[in-house]
């Protein structure tokens, strides 16, 4: 059958604004979009430019707009969408565009820094002569967050992020901050806590939950946001109290 994929083009060599070339090429529903791009680019136009790698949803670095929404290529399947009209297939939101549907990311690891602690020598509890136990209690505090495959999918849907706050931390580096504050092998939770409540960081978010709808990993983004939040308003009550005492 013919599938129409509609995609955003730009080359900053030669463009003065971007533009959208139309392609139509034969596919199968049970296709991936990432199989559509790449066959544009074999059959129709070699200059298509876009990331891919382990095209399995690992490595995170085929993230897109696809009918609007952050997703990856690779995971993505013809049939997912409505195919007897035109997909179209944008750049991620927020990043600046490099090439057609490439965006620069340093903003997005930039954050990711932003979060950790100056000095990290002293952050984890270790003895060179043990095992660093845990429970599964303790591991399933923050389990969920080890998921994270840094696409940046998440920044390309933030409301806050695309609309708001250009300077929000995002929805990911609060994840990556909640993977240390909650892991009992930490040392350093308060200092981490103090820099994910700098001006646009955690209180940032707005739980439109819009990050943990478009995370290809099914992370719930969201519902660690706000247990970060928790607490913090918890270490907040804690120290009032025991100030007055």
């Amino acid at each position: 059958m013919n599938v129409t994929l509609k995609v955003y083009r730009f080359n900053p060599k030669t463009d003065q604004e971007s533009h959208y070339d139309v392609f139509t090429i034969e596919a199968e529903p049970s296709e991936r979009i990432l199989d559509c791009l790449n066959r544009i680019r074999w059959t129709k136009d070699s200059s298509l430019s876009f990331r891919m790698s382990c095209a399995h949803g690992i490595c995170g670095s085929d993230g897109l707009t696809i009918n609007g929404q952050s997703a990856l290529a690779c995971q993505k399947l013809i049939k997912d969408y409505d195919y007897q009209n035109e997909i179209v297939i944008e750049p991620l939101k927020y990043f600046t565009v490099i090439k057609d549907l490439i965006v620069d990311i340093t903003p997005f690891f930039e954050r990711l820094k932003s979060i950790a602690p100056k000095t990290q020598t002293n952050s984890v509890l270790a003895d060179d002569k043990k095992e660093r136990l845990q429970s599964i209690e303790e591991r399933n505090r923050f389990d969920d967050t080890l998921k994270c495959i840094l696409c940046g999918c998440c920044y390309g849907s933030c409301p806050v992020m695309v609309e708001q706050d250009q300077d929000f931390v995002g929805p990911a580096a609060i994840l990556r901050a909640q993977r240390y504050i909650f892991d009992s092998r930490t040392t350093d939770e308060n200092e981490r806590l103090k820099i994910i409540q700098k001006p646009h960081g955690v209180w940032g978010c707005k739980s439109y939950y819009i990050c943990t709808f478009v995370c290809p990993k099914n992370i719930k983004v969201t519902e660690a946001i706000l247990k970060t939040k928790k607490k913090i308003i918890q270490e907040k009550q804690s120290i009032t109290v025991t100030g007055d005492m």
